[in-house]
């Protein structure tokens, strides 16, 4: 009952802002199209219905969460920022950092009732700096590893008896690699939140907690950047790109597809009647499983008009896009968990969605034993510095030596950060 009231006074907050509002047309930016496109057009319109005087304008997504900051950083300089920006949770820092964000504190109001609306400290902590909330969470995700059990049992091996570690799943990787010329074991991309996600299960981090240091470079970070060696020396992992990645999993050639579980919906949809897909957790490799965390993956929504009117209907759309009625179109629609409690408290959102969906239960289950932060490399070359560190990976799948090349790039990371 209690539940049910507080989702019904978040919509009874939206609907006496439109009654009491002027038509305003809110521009919207976000990015990676393929996982986010339907969802984008899903949330306008459902907003829209409910708030007739606010147009949503949704700008022509970037591909990636680094290109969709690059270019409001350029558009910055020349005063043309949209209203409202999807980023990923480990870019919006940027923004804030030249001083661009709009702070919600304002809107948000009392602390106590926002919570009770579904915004809980921990879902609320993916939106703060030193205090001040710059963002509002809008998605989540970590990695997960996606089966074909059909290429599974052909090597011998089972869904129902997945290997728990590292080592057995390089081997059936490689057991699954050997059934053919045209069928491949595994695939993780070289990047760095897939890298954070390895460093992570084997309880490292990428810097320490005032950010004055690299920390990759660790036991836990070379063997993090070891799984990747043995994946292309072992198990014959292939070099393509994330597009031929997916494409080669849904047409039953991948037998072991390990990447962010928001790409949940589009993975079942493109295997199609082919095989029934199954998603696992990621595998822990820590003795001490509470020093394990997964950057959480997924988007964040900063407000960035300086317009009060405009501000008015941001946030608005803000509320919308991150309460239950928003959070339970992200979840349907992709393989993202959701941001806000409510919907997962209250089974009207979202209960028969997990009842019908064990995959999405399994990945939303990890996302709540083990989320942790998406580290964002301080200052203007953070973005860079994730190139760096991927390219890195690259070399290593290459044949180049994990801990020596890791070493490298930590201390290169460190000269563009200025931490030397």
């Amino acid at each position: 009952m209690k539940k049910s009231f507080l989702a019904s006074l978040a919509s009874g907050i939206l609907a006496f802002g439109s009654a009491h509002a002027e038509d305003v047309t809110l521009t919207v930016d976000y990015a990676i199209p393929n996982l986010w496109a339907e969802v984008q057009d899903l949330i306008a319109a459902e907003f829209m219905a409910r708030n007739p005087h606010i147009t949503i304008e949704l700008r022509a997504p970037a591909e990636t969460y680094a290109d969709g900051v690059q270019r409001l950083l350029r558009e910055a300089v020349s005063d043309q920022l949209p209203d409202v920006a999807y980023l990923g949770l480990n870019r919006w820092r940027i923004l804030e950092d030249r001083g661009l964000t709009v702070p919600l504190d304002p809107f948000i109001g009392d602390a106590a009732e926002f919570e009770a609306m579904g915004y809980t400290t921990a879902l609320r902590s993916l939106g703060q700096y030193q205090g001040v909330q710059h963002a509002i969470a809008a998605s989540a995700s970590t990695l997960v590893i996606y089966v074909n059990p059909d290429l599974v049992a052909q090597a011998g091996g089972s869904v129902d008896d997945f290997p728990a570690d590292f080592d057995g799943l390089i081997a059936l990787a490689a057991d699954i690699d050997a059934l053919g010329d045209t069928t491949d074991g595994v695939w993780v991309a070289a990047h760095d939140w897939r890298f954070q996600s390895m460093l992570g299960s084997y309880g490292g981090r990428p810097m320490n907690e005032d950010e004055t240091d690299i920390t990759f470079d660790s036991d836990a970070g070379i063997a993090a950047a070891t799984l990747y060696s043995r994946f292309a020396s072992e198990a014959g992992m292939e070099t393509y790109d994330g597009d031929a990645a997916r494409q080669a999993f849904a047409a039953g050639t991948l037998g072991i597809y390990i990447d962010s579980s928001s790409y949940l919906t589009r993975m079942v949809e493109g295997a199609g009647e082919r095989f029934d897909v199954t998603v696992l957790p990621f595998l822990v490799a820590a003795e001490d499983d509470s020093t394990v965390y997964f950057p959480t993956g997924g988007s964040a929504i900063v407000m960035l008009t300086e317009d009060p009117a405009i501000q008015e209907a941001a946030w608005e759309y803000i509320l919308f896009a991150t309460g239950p009625d928003g959070a339970r179109i992200v979840v349907e629609n992709s393989g993202y968990a959701p941001t806000n409690a409510v919907v997962l408290e209250d089974e009207q959102y979202l209960g028969e969605f997990y009842a019908a969906n064990e995959n999405a239960r399994r990945a939303h289950a990890q996302v709540a034993a083990y989320s942790g932060p998406w580290y964002s490399y301080p200052g203007a070359e953070g973005v860079a510095v994730t190139d760096l560190i991927a390219a890195a990976l690259v070399e290593v799948i290459d044949g180049a030596d994990p801990a020596e090349t890791i070493r490298q790039v930590a201390d290169d990371v460190r000269g563009r950060l200025e931490m030397n």
